[in-house]
């Protein structure tokens, strides 16, 4: 199904010919601009526009209209592209603001017509031309990101923005404008008519799809950088229905239209421009820069220090590859010296060969310690910059043992991202990167409670480990209620043995479960069951564009299935429904947190497999079994729990309650 992108969201693109569709609630002119890898144009020929249509790889539309269909094929792109940016600006005579008209949409499609990615530009307001989304390169493969980049001074500013002289910037604004002014101002052809690139449906029975019934958050004017590796860069879909736009506003006088707020529902947004980034006081004389909290990019402080997570992973990433690689060359090295010492008979009998290998012994201490320097100096670097980071970090990603929780209130918007726990690395084992992965997940939970998975945990108990497991997933459960608004989160738990009715015992206690933990092999007939017609009812609503159609006692909040000692309960039909929600559930708000041990299901055989390998494995016990494609590391995960003794989650579950309006509201 469609992904249905947020602001700086990225979605891969599996097709390299692609059709760009897009949707207004007003003529709109529609162009590409074909930038460099920092988005620069090399010219005004770098952008087509309705006076200039054609650039290698692509026609944009000659005229202003309501719909645009243009195809796009990145095969013929020139090899110095790349980003595509697709370019929408209001022409003039027009309305005066993109804020007065309906949120425009934008969707990427494949040859046959499917949908691969939309994005609904909600939140704009003063800007007159934006650059909606941006087909572009990395590491060689095509991706979409969702960009939303507003400009109040219309396409010329924009134009300077990517790298244009104002006078040149100017020009061809004026051209583009007064070709688009030129040109019949009908909808360009869509997918299924005679006119369209690609045909999709018998001709005259296509249409360019409006937009989809769930609106992204705001637009901004920052752009986001791409997403580090590791675990996933989640593709955000659709997580379910959400309550429609807010009603026009009638007080805007018996003589005037009414005010109608495309404002997305779910999200608050000022008019006032984003605050600056914190700056670092300045350094003295010598020493490096120091460090400040949320410097990275981003429209909210949030999302700069999420950027910012990631970007000290990125740096202690390069800092130990090429601290590894320095060692691995001085050793190289030394082998080398020494077979050339060696190769000699008359060194290996005389004195000069011990010579030679101390001197090469000694060269490869000095590689070794010299790299070591670079590396510590790093080290202390990013240790100060984690020093600065973790007290910043909002509740979502931070340890239990910050003192956020202790001041935490229950938030009116949805999460960016979690934390799952921290990651390390052997060289530097004290300084900790949080684990965040963004939110809605894009992928179940494993936690491991088998003894299989590691050599921590092979040394470790049984029924601790369970245990730990068990804590585990609890933590988790309290931390994704407690970052959600109340009522917007619901839990449920399948733990057919009750087997882990001590470590759920805060949950049932509190009431914040939205069921009792299902036990015997009916309750989780009946739990699977019941999720199962949610994410059924919740996909055919999206793919009709009929949210407001759905059973009024169907629960619209983010799900959460916590399933303990797996497959203990589960019939064959318990187990295809397993997998059904495994992968169906996350694209429609239903996430999977499954605590198991593998070599249990064993009986299944490879029938399994897939379920599996569609999760991401988390360990209770440290273990390196995280592995970055980026420089090839192995990581240290680390799971988080709460202070031996700390009555964190207690404090937390009852503000929950207490958002709630009281236990198991």
């Amino acid at each position: 199904m469609t992904a249905e992108l947020v602001r700086g969201q990225n979605h891969p693109l599996s097709r390299h010919r692609v059709e760009i569709r897009v949707s207004a609630g007003t003529p709109v002119l529609a162009g590409a601009a074909l930038g460099d890898d920092r988005g620069l144009l090399d010219g005004p020929g770098s952008l087509a526009h309705p006076g200039a249509p054609r650039v290698p790889g692509l026609e944009v539309p000659g005229a202003a209209a309501a719909r645009h269909a243009f195809a796009v094929d990145l095969d013929e792109v020139p090899a110095a592209v790349h980003r595509v940016g697709v370019v929408l600006a209001l022409p003039p005579g027009g309305p005066a603001r993109f804020g007065a008209v309906a949120a425009p949409h934008v969707a990427v499609a494949a040859p046959d017509g499917a949908e691969l990615a939309g994005y609904t530009l909600t939140g704009l307001d003063a800007e007159t031309a934006v650059v909606a989304v941006e087909l572009y390169r990395r590491q060689g493969a095509w991706k979409v990101r969702a960009v939303g980049q507003g400009y109040a001074d219309g396409l010329a500013a924009l134009l300077t923005d990517h790298g244009l002289s104002a006078p040149a910037a100017a020009d061809l604004a004026a051209e583009a404008h007064t070709a688009a002014g030129s040109g019949p101002v009908d909808p360009a052809p869509v997918p299924g008519s005679p006119g369209s690139p690609y045909s999709a449906a018998p001709a005259g029975t296509g249409s360019v799809p409006a937009p989809p019934p769930v609106p992204a958050p705001a637009a901004s004017a920052t752009p986001t950088p791409p997403t580090a590796p590791l675990a996933a860069a989640p593709q955000e879909p659709v997580p379910g229905p959400v309550p429609p736009p807010p009603p026009a506003d009638p007080g805007s006088g018996p003589d005037g239209p009414p005010t109608i707020s495309y404002a997305h529902p779910r999200r608050s947004r000022t008019d006032a421009p984003p605050a600056p980034a914190p700056q670092a006081p300045p350094a003295l004389p010598g020493e490096p820069p120091r460090p400040v909290a949320g410097d990275a990019t981003g429209w909210t402080m949030d999302e700069r220090l999420y950027n910012q997570v990631w970007g000290m992973f990125e740096d202690l990433a390069r800092s130990v590859s090429a601290y590894r690689g320095a060692a691995d060359h001085a050793e190289t090295r030394m082998d080398r010296e020494l077979d050339e010492a060696l190769a000699d008979p008359l060194g290996r009998l005389g004195g000069s060969g011990d010579g030679a290998r101390e001197k090469a012994r000694a060269r490869r201490d000095d590689l070794v310690g010299r790299a070591r320097a670079v590396l510590d100096r790093d080290l202390a670097q990013l240790t100060a910059e984690s020093e600065v980071v973790e007290p910043a970090l909002p509740a979502a990603f931070a340890r239990w043992d910050n003192p956020v929780w202790h001041a935490h209130r229950i938030p009116a918007e949805a999460p960016l991202a979690l934390r799952l726990g921290d990651l390390h690395l052997p060289e530097c084992p004290g300084l900790r990167i949080p684990m965040l992965v963004r939110f809605p997940l894009e992928r179940g939970l494993w936690i491991d409670n088998g003894r299989t998975g590691s050599e921590a945990a092979m040394a470790a108990d049984t029924a601790p480990l369970r245990r730990a497991a068990m804590d585990m997933a609890v933590a988790h459960a309290v931390r994704l209620l407690a970052v959600h608004p109340a009522g917007r989160f619901s839990v449920h738990v399948i733990d057919a043995a009750g087997a882990g009715a001590d470590a759920l015992a805060p949950l049932v206690r509190a009431g914040v479960l939205a069921a009792p933990p299902a036990a015997g092999a009916a309750g989780v007939t009946e739990t699977l069951a019941r999720l199962t017609r949610r994410v059924d009812l919740v996909q055919m609503a999206v793919r009709a564009g009929a949210p407001e159609d759905l059973p009024p006692d169907l629960d619209t909040a983010e799900q959460l299935l916590i399933v303990h000692d797996f497959p203990h309960g589960f019939d064959d039909r318990a187990v295809t429904r397993l997998r059904y929600l495994a992968d169906e559930g996350p694209a429609v708000g239903v996430h999977l947190l499954m605590v198991a041990d593998r070599d249990e299901s064993s009986a299944y055989g490879p029938l399994l497999d897939p379920l599996w390998r569609s999760l991401m494995r988390l360990s209770p016990v440290p273990d390196n079994h995280l592995a970055d494609p980026w420089v090839g590391h192995a990581w240290t995960f680390e799971a988080s729990f709460p202070p031996p003794g700390s009555r964190v989650l207690d404090q937390v579950l009852d503000r929950i309650v207490e958002a709630r309006g009281g236990r198991g509201a």
